[in-house]
């Protein structure tokens, strides 16, 4: 069955007949999408061309570690409230509760896309330090100790005041039993792109906290996904998320000589990764095409 497409302008600013030229490149990422049989989803939010635009940007997805980015907000924000510091300690440990009965358990190295900060346990890490683990190593160890420091509820409660009001943030992550009884973290494209866009309007937490949560996204280290559709050198601050059959990449695109814009692409029922990437390349090609076709008049 046909991709479901939701296209809106934004309704204040939209230019006449803005809603007709963008459909054309809503038929440009279908086109694409339907040469492969994954599920997948898209949000494009433009301040320079005015554009809005999601493709099944409500379907609901496990997240991965795309929570991290909520995470990364809530963190930002209580350093602005002066409740932490980014140099705050945290003692590193490998022991966790779960949501389901507060049973115990610990992260597995092997199963963490960064094993290093494993052997600093027992140590204490300045939270500027785990953020960025977290965000460019998409470290799940710094992860659960920065939620267990923040509180999952008030991380949610965050992101749904930012207007992502259907994200669900309940846990940190790799909790089994939580997992096996179905309570995941979960978020649709749209979510994701409004956080970014906060992120990139400098308004998800102070200017100046902004700006460090855009450095820690514009290390990312993964970068097969949104940026490999783009020019050498296009600046991508963003968020992967991996597990099985699923992979996602949200992103703050910076083209040189404008404005940044926001894209967000979900995937599942990819059974290789290299095939999942290869479409967020090739879709974040199209969006880049269409974002950069006009200068921004106000660069």
């Amino acid at each position: 069955m046909r991709n479901l497409c939701l296209v809106t302008a934004l309704a204040a600013l939209a230019p006449l007949g803005l809603t007709a030229q963008i459909a054309s490149l809503e038929r440009e990422l279908q086109a694409r999408i339907q040469q492969d049989t994954a599920e997948v989803a898209v949000a494009y939010l433009d301040p320079v061309t005015r554009d809005t635009l999601f493709i099944n940007g409500l379907r609901r997805y496990h997240a991965a570690s795309t929570m991290k980015l909520p995470v990364l907000i809530e963190l930002a924000r209580r350093v602005d409230m002066g409740e932490l510091r980014w140099d705050s300690p945290l003692t590193v440990h490998n022991e966790f509760q779960s949501i389901v009965d507060g049973s115990s358990y610990r992260l597995d190295p092997a199963d963490d896309a960064d094993s290093s900060l494993y052997d600093e346990e027992g140590h204490s890490i300045a939270l500027s330090r785990l953020a960025r683990l977290m965000i460019a190593r998409s470290s799940n160890l710094a992860t659960n100790l920065v939620v267990d420091r923040l509180g999952a509820a008030r991380i949610n409660a965050t992101a749904h005041a930012l207007g992502a009001d259907s994200i669900s943030v309940l846990r940190g992550v790799e909790d089994g039993k939580a997992f096996a009884a179905g309570l995941n973290n979960t978020t649709t494209a749209r979510d994701l792109a409004l956080l970014l866009d906060a992120i990139a309007g400098r308004r998800a937490a102070s200017p100046a906290q902004c700006d460090v949560m855009v450095g820690d996204l514009l290390a990312q280290e993964f970068n097969d996904g949104i940026p490999a559709g783009l020019p050498a050198g296009t600046r991508v601050a963003h968020k992967t998320g991996d597990i099985t059959a699923v992979a996602h990449d949200a992103a703050i695109v910076y083209p040189t000589g404008r404005r940044p814009y926001v894209l967000v692409i979900l995937t599942r029922g990819y059974g290789e990764r290299a095939n999942a990437a290869r479409l967020m390349a090739d879709l974040s090609r199209l969006v880049y095409n269409w974002a950069t076709r006009r200068p921004d008049p106000h660069e």
